[in-house]
């Protein structure tokens, strides 16, 4: 039990040594995240929708 208590104070310890994003950072790279995971779902999208139209017209 000993091990896990020192393990949490040096967790703690070495969360004072990162270098954390400002407010606007985190919002602006949220909103990258956003914007690419939109773009690739409808990219997958018309994929899907291609290989579908594809499939359909052969059977």
């Amino acid at each position: 039990m000993n091990a896990f208590i020192q393990y949490l104070r040096d967790v703690r310890a070495e969360l004072t040594h990162v270098s954390w994003p400002t407010s606007a950072q985190a919002i602006g790279f949220t909103g990258l995240v956003i914007i690419i995971v939109i773009i690739v779902a409808v990219v997958l999208g018309a994929v899907d929708a291609l290989l579908t139209i594809g499939i359909e017209s052969i059977l």
